[in-house]
């Protein structure tokens, strides 16, 4: 007889154990679960999960780790990972100048450079949440709260691009203990010291909340392997000239894709693509992108999204600078021409120099993504609400679906930017 049971009692190395169960012993698993009960969790972990032998166990038992006051490079490192579920502090909605700034070298040059982009970024949210106001009068019937939200909103979408990478975020991270085992062993290695000791941390946390699951183990050949893949290519390795803002090639079979063109045509809006079309090959796009929106983009992980060293080599992009108020604006092409020499001079590796670089800077982006990929992200990142930089990234994307794909239904925003004060009502607060 067909019996459904949802299981919520169990921590997570035990319900693992006991869903596992089912390969060795055809019981129901309210059985399994009264034999953990009565032997207890503890027990019952060091009799059977060390013996299973098969890393797939640890999908079934899930965690949420919290990494906080970590670096913006730091959480990036956590979020490159395909399988990562999760949330950070958006710089979009949240003040972030009181922020602790990691300043890695302890040095006075690389405080004084930082200091320098937070006295900026203080300075444009006070001086930008006035100058939207006028821009932007609320309009007949708006609410003042929601109204209020959109434009420090908006103020911090322009001022954001001025906080050095070094500022500390807050990154949550839900996973299954097998997919925290298999990313932590690449954070242990990777270039940054500051990932390295979090991911130890982390280990050394897990270890002691579930040591059945190997988040004390090494072993020496693949660590060794894995530092050296880390340490040469975990950054995308960028072009040494870029051709245009924005490439696409693919190898996509568009004939057989043609096949299904009544499911390529007749999708209605909100619906995503069928899975089977992801074997069909893929895009690959190549463009500039501010750090600050490359953050937002890197989240999508149905596609293949290397992190970008943060440099000052492909300048600041413009569309901050155009949103300043003009009487500021030459002040602050000022700061970022001495900002800039002064983060070239710090003695240091290209990599810790990232810490001292703003989040304006652009960065040289490379993703792949097949179709239904591709179609979500140009659909969802399109909209009113994304941040503009990354709006005429998703345009272009969508623009390069609609070119091979004419008569598929598309649900991307081509339209340009409009204030709206929607954003304001993209919050979490207590209800009345």
């Amino acid at each position: 007889m067909r019996k459904i049971i949802i299981s919520h009692e169990l921590p997570p190395e035990a319900n693992a154990m006991a869903l596992a169960m089912y390969s060795r012993d055809p019981q129901s698993f309210d059985s399994h679960l009264e034999t953990v009960k009565n032997v207890g969790p503890e027990k019952f972990m060091s009799q059977y999960y060390v013996g299973y032998g098969h890393k797939s166990i640890g999908d079934c038992g899930t965690t949420t780790i919290c990494a906080e006051n970590v670096s913006m490079l730091c959480a990036k490192a956590i979020q490159q990972w395909a399988l990562y579920n999760g949330q950070e502090a958006s710089t979009r909605y949240i003040d972030m100048g009181k922020q602790e700034i990691l300043n890695p070298l302890n040095t006075k040059a690389g405080k004084e450079i930082q200091d320098g982009w937070m006295k900026i970024y203080r300075k444009l949210i006070d001086v930008l949440v006035p100058d939207l106001k006028i821009k932007f009068p609320m309009g007949d019937g708006e609410n003042i709260k929601v109204y209020d939200r959109a434009i420090n909103a908006k103020a911090f979408d322009i001022a954001r691009a001025f906080l050095p990478a070094g500022a500390t975020t807050y990154v949550g991270w839900h996973t299954n203990l097998r997919q925290a085992c298999d990313h932590l062993v690449e954070l242990r290695n990777h270039p940054l010291e500051e990932v390295r000791q979090t991911a130890e941390e982390i280990s050394n946390t897990l270890h002691k909340k579930y040591p059945s699951s190997g988040f004390d183990k090494r072993y020496t050949d693949s660590e060794k392997y894995i530092n050296e893949y880390m340490d040469k290519y975990v950054y995308l390795e960028p072009e040494t000239k870029l051709r245009k803002k924005f490439s696409v090639t693919n190898n996509l079979n568009i004939k057989a894709i043609q096949k299904y063109k009544d499911v390529l045509n007749s999708r209605p809006i909100k619906t995503e693509l069928p899975f089977f079309l992801k074997r069909y090959g893929t895009f690959t796009f190549q463009f500039l992108l501010d750090f600050g929106s490359f953050r937002d983009l890197q989240r999508h992980r149905s596609g293949n999204i290397l992190m970008p060293p943060l440099t000052t080599k492909y300048g600041f992009h413009k569309w901050y600078l155009e949103q300043i108020p003009l009487k500021y604006r030459t002040e602050v092409l000022d700061v970022i021409k001495k900002q800039t020499k002064r983060i070239k001079d710090l003695k240091c590796d290209e990599n810790t120099k990232q810490y001292y670089t703003a989040m304006g800077f652009n960065v040289m982006c490379g993703c792949t993504f097949d179709l239904p990929a591709a179609t979500y992200l140009a659909e969802l990142r399109s909209g009113q609400t994304v941040h503009p930089t990354l709006r005429v990234i998703a345009q272009e994307i969508g623009r390069s679906i609609q070119k091979l794909f004419p008569k598929m239904n598309l649900y991307c925003d081509f339209s340009p930017d409009v204030w709206t004060s929607k954003r304001g009502t993209q919050t979490i607060e207590k209800k009345a």
